[in-house]
């Protein structure tokens, strides 16, 4: 089969986005931050995985420090993380790729040993998610119920995402 019929390599326009082919690095969960501060070497694992007019995806990135649901996870709340991920969004640019972050809240899926100062966890609902087997084979999670969202707190999360998406545009996403 040539490569032009194979829609996966074949060049795609995604609104202002001119992509060379099809295949996306979709996001995943790496745990490899410090301090939810992504760390130098996320530029290496991210620009092996770019190529001219590719899109990468990045793993989620939590949008404040109560979003959070493993240790690890890289953030854009802060000026520091912003700093951090520039290098990272830089050496993907580099290789002509194209790299969009995935802002992110935790919802009702998180690990209560990681919510800081003993917070409640808000979601959108008080019902909790069931038992699961930990993605890295070891144990169960366990889910406490997460506080429901009050209504005049929305505008809080909502600026929380605002923030986080000029923290982004900033590091170069």
């Amino acid at each position: 089969m040539a490569a032009m019929d194979n829609p996966l390599v074949s060049p795609y326009k995604m609104g202002n986005f001119n992509l060379s082919h099809r295949v996306v690095l979709a996001p995943l969960t790496r745990q490899r931050s410090y301090n939810h501060v992504p760390q130098p070497h996320a530029a290496l694992y991210y620009s092996q995985r770019a190529s001219k007019g590719g899109l990468l995806i990045s793993e989620g990135t939590v949008i404040s420090q109560s979003s959070q649901w493993y240790p690890n996870i890289p953030g854009i709340w802060t000026k520091e993380q912003v700093q951090a991920w520039k290098p990272i969004v830089d050496a993907v640019h580099a290789k002509g790729a194209i790299f969009f972050s995935q802002i992110a809240h935790v919802g009702r899926v998180h690990d209560p040993e990681f919510q800081p100062n003993g917070q409640d966890l808000i979601s959108s609902t008080d019902k909790p998610l069931t038992p699961q087997i930990q993605s890295n084979g070891i144990g169960v999670a366990q889910f406490k119920p997460p506080r429901r969202l009050k209504t005049e707190e929305i505008p809080h999360v909502v600026n929380d995402f605002r923030v986080a998406a000029r923290n982004a545009i900033e590091a170069g996403n």
